[in-house]
């Protein structure tokens, strides 16, 4: 069976950015506005899929223009009041606050990512029915092209075929993005809707993610048990390069959640060729002495552990398209399309702008439709004369920031860490001429991805020539000595 549906906007994929994009044109008046996402529903948990989201002072450009900051408040962790325990392999722990590198930004929240999309949900539950339809179950099949529009074929989990001819396509289905892999096959030889790769030392890098329980036990004794809104990374008692591992958690405002643990390591690390529950189980009892791992891991989870193909950081990567246009869609006789988010830019999560990079991709879509009285045909090209050269910028800006964080190689991690407080201690002493690190810029909303990349790139410049300099009087200082000697 197959329905036909004319709508004014088409949202492929129901994630953050999908729902965001969706609120966003609603709150501007939109109407008919369609949502397909292919997972059952907006709480629907995936383990592998519960990381944690730090929305910051640029993804709240979005939240504020939304109106749900006080509620994504209400649902997070503050970063002004995030602490970190670590706990090494005999169960000692030590417990730190973590510093806030400029008191003057707005306050990141971080929650997780299920909380965030539940959030965006029920605003549109709440207040946008009449606007926003979201089809959950549904799977985009096909995207056909006519010679003025384009037909989207769609199939729920019941086999029920939906066929949309939108004036808007949106395109916010990741990284295998069925919107742009149509529009790259579309273009023929262009490489315009192509993803450029390009390489890192985080890339490649394997994850699964462990399912606790909340208020988990840390110890035996009666009521030692974990907080959830605090921080932890458990140290294992392992040495080897492919078997040392560590637990990390992020904090969680609600204490009834379950804690997630996330493992992040080498491809080659033994944990990924353990085959059997048994054996998964053996190495976290061995793993970590410091812990009543059978208190805290059931035989259900580690066998779903096992079982999980879990995931792969994947390389920064961007297409240079961010929209095409197919007749007159402001007239209603045709069909325009943009790709927002992982869909057009994705890289590992090294600096926290996965979610929110998204989010300022449709806040400045936003900004576009306001300054063209939402013409498509107007709107579009300059949305990708904004947002391009950031969009380039910051996959860069991944490559050199802090991809060397899950210890990969420990001298490359101290050199990073020199390079982080050289730049910090200079810019202290002469403002004028140093940048910090791009990791804290990155931390400076009002900053551009590309205004950021070139006071990196700026200071780098400057660095050279004092290290030029210092080579230069070392060599002189030497050849005086020479000549002081011969002479």
């Amino acid at each position: 069976m197959t329905n036909y549906h004319q709508k004014n906007v088409v949202i492929i994929g129901g994630g953050p950015a999908g729902l965001a994009t969706a609120l966003m044109l609603a709150k501007r008046g939109w109407k008919d506005i369609t949502v397909l996402e292919k997972r059952p529903s907006a709480d629907y948990y995936e383990p592998d899929k519960s990381f944690s989201y730090q929305i910051d002072g640029r993804g709240q450009k979005l939240t504020d223009l939304l109106d749900i900051t006080d509620k994504l408040a209400d649902l997070s962790v503050p970063n002004t009041d995030f602490y970190f325990t670590i706990i090494q392999k005999d169960g000692t722990r030590k417990t730190t606050k973590l510093p806030i590198a400029d008191s003057k930004r707005k306050t990141a929240y971080w929650l997780p990512r299920a909380s965030f999309v539940e959030l965006l949900y029920q605003e549109i539950y709440q207040f946008w029915q009449d606007s926003i339809q979201v089809f959950f179950n549904t799977e985009c099949l096909e995207i056909k092209q006519h010679p003025e529009y384009l037909e989207i074929i769609t199939q729920s989990q019941n086999g029920e075929q939906l066929t949309f001819i939108p004036n808007l396509i949106v395109g916010c289905d990741g990284l295998n993005s069925i919107v742009r892999h149509t529009l790259h096959e579309m273009e023929g030889e262009s490489n315009l809707f192509a993803m450029q790769k390009f390489p890192s030392p985080s890339a490649g890098l394997k994850y699964k993610v462990l399912s606790l329980p909340p208020q988990f036990p840390l110890s035996e004794q009666a009521g030692d048990v974990a907080q959830s809104t605090m921080a932890y990374a458990i140290r294992s008692a392992f040495k080897e390069r492919k078997k040392a591992i560590s637990l990390g958690l992020l904090p969680f405002k609600n204490p009834h959640q379950p804690r997630t643990a996330n493992i992040i390591t080498y491809p080659e690390h033994q944990i990924w060729q353990l085959e059997t529950p048994a054996a998964v189980a053996e190495f976290f009892k061995a793993g970590f002495p410091q812990l009543p791992i059978e208190k805290i891991i059931t035989p259900e989870e580690i066998a779903r552990f096992t079982s999980s193909d879990g995931g792969k950081f994947p390389m920064p990567q961007y297409c240079s398209g961010l929209y095409q246009i197919f007749g007159k869609p402001e007239d209603n006789q045709g069909t325009a399309v943009i790709l927002l988010g992982d869909a057009v830019h994705c890289f590992p999560p090294d600096i926290g702008q996965g979610v929110n990079s998204a989010l300022e991709d449709i806040y400045v879509f936003q900004e576009t439709l306001a300054a063209t009285e939402d013409n498509l045909s107007q709107a579009l090209p300059r949305y990708q004369n904004l947002r391009q050269a950031d969009i380039k910028a910051l996959i860069r800006l991944v490559q050199i920031s802090y991809p060397w964080q899950y210890n990969q190689d420990q001298l490359q991690k101290k050199l990073w860490s020199v390079n982080f407080f050289v730049r910090l201690i200079l810019n202290r002493l002469l403002p004028f001429l140093f940048n910090s690190h791009s990791f804290l810029l990155i931390q400076n909303h009002e900053l551009s991805y590309s205004e950021i990349l070139a006071k990196s790139q700026r200071t780098t410049q400057f660095l050279a020539m004092l290290g030029g300099l210092a080579i230069l009087i070392l060599i002189w200082s030497l050849s005086s000595c020479f000549k002081s000697f011969w002479l």
